[in-house]
């Protein structure tokens, strides 16, 4: 594409500048010239020359400047002569052509396109210009996995993840900060969730087994398009922070299962702190020690069950009961009952939710 592009701007130079002008790549093949013939010529006398540092150089009578001053560039703009008139020409076509090139590149780029789109970049109207310009499918079904790095070593994640998934047509990988790396899946209309985290699954493992990477995955609900691709990814963050706070265990947290912990995480917190003077009495909660908050925990785990509870943890069920009962004198709730029960599972979430003042998105 940029040789298309870059012999349209010869051809309409070519009776500005009356002296041979064209783009070469890092080859030193000429892949544009004001003088079509010399198009495919390859100069390997030129390969040592070609600067990585930006600077205008001159070689058999032509005046060269690299496109890039970062890094090996890609292409170099040459002008015949090597007076003060042709380095002048070199440093405007260098100029033209970068700054063409970069706008082409960020109009028809579709990894930047799917950047733009998920951070809220772009318009709405433009989105649907945009996609179809790119060619993007409005049936195909996209997902949004976050990947936020906790502790690594010399590794990059961001070069596992885009090695795991190669195509360029259907996968997107890119860095949002130094720690959270987003792919965008393209998936079969109507996947499964399991099959979602199955695939989150294989990036964890494979990075902690493998890499000695220790990685976080939040995932985003499906959408169809690319339009709602922010909105997917929104809730990929709000997957993460979720998790964070009411999960901690878990390295896999998919917003379609968040239950009562999403709506939790929407409440302001003044409602929240509101809720537990109403449900526990002044420093109720803060009363019961760790032992009793596990036995809580082993309760609601097997049912609101006394029998199995009380087998589970290797003790009598008449301790178990003299336990409920303490907890019940302490914050007024009778876990035994279903009603008491909901409430206090509720409140201790919102407790921790307060505890842990999670960032919102």
């Amino acid at each position: 594409m940029s040789n298309r592009l870059f012999q349209g701007i010869m051809h309409q130079m070519r009776e500005t500048i009356d002296r041979t002008i064209g783009v070469v790549d890092e080859t030193a093949a000429v892949i544009s010239c004001s003088e079509p013939q010399r198009i495919g010529e390859v100069n390997e006398y030129l390969l040592p020359d070609l600067s990585e540092n930006g600077d205008l150089f001159v070689r058999d009578g032509y005046t060269y400047k690299p496109l890039s001053s970062k890094g090996k560039p890609d292409y170099t703009v040459f002008v015949e002569g090597v007076d003060e008139m042709a380095s002048k020409y070199c440093q405007i076509l260098a100029i033209t052509l970068s700054s063409l090139k970069q706008y082409y590149d960020e109009k028809y780029d579709r990894s930047n396109f799917i950047k733009n789109v998920i951070l809220d970049n772009i318009l709405p109207g433009d989105i649907y210009v945009k996609a179809r310009e790119l060619h993007f499918n409005t049936d195909v079904s996209w997902v949004i996995l976050l990947v936020r790095v906790l502790s690594t070593n010399d590794i990059s994640a961001y070069d596992v993840i885009q090695n795991l998934f190669p195509d360029k047509q259907k996968d997107f990988v890119f860095n949002i900060s130094e720690s959270d790396i987003v792919l965008v899946k393209e998936i079969k209309t109507g996947i499964e969730s399991k099959d979602l985290e199955k695939l989150a699954r294989s990036i964890v493992d494979t990075l902690g087994s493998e890499f000695y990477t220790k990685v976080v995955c939040g995932i985003g609900t499906p959408v169809v398009g690319v339009k709602d691709l922010a909105r997917s990814f929104k809730e990929a963050q709000v997957a993460l922070e979720v998790g964070k706070v009411f999960d901690t265990e878990k390295t896999i947290v998919n917003y379609d299962n968040l239950g009562i912990a999403r709506l939790i995480y929407q409440l302001p917190t003044t409602l929240c702190e509101m809720f537990l003077k109403e449900v526990f009495k002044k420093g109720s909660i803060e009363s019961l020690d760790h032992e009793t908050l596990f036995t809580i925990q082993r309760f609601f785990e097997n049912n609101l069950n006394v029998s199995e509870t009380s087998r589970k943890l290797f003790v009598h069920r008449n301790t178990l009961v003299y336990r409920l009962e303490k907890i019940k004198k302490l914050t007024g709730l009778d876990l035994r009952e279903f009603d008491h029960a909901i409430i206090f599972k509720v409140a201790l979430m919102v407790k921790k939710y307060l505890t842990a003042n999670p960032v919102k998105y």
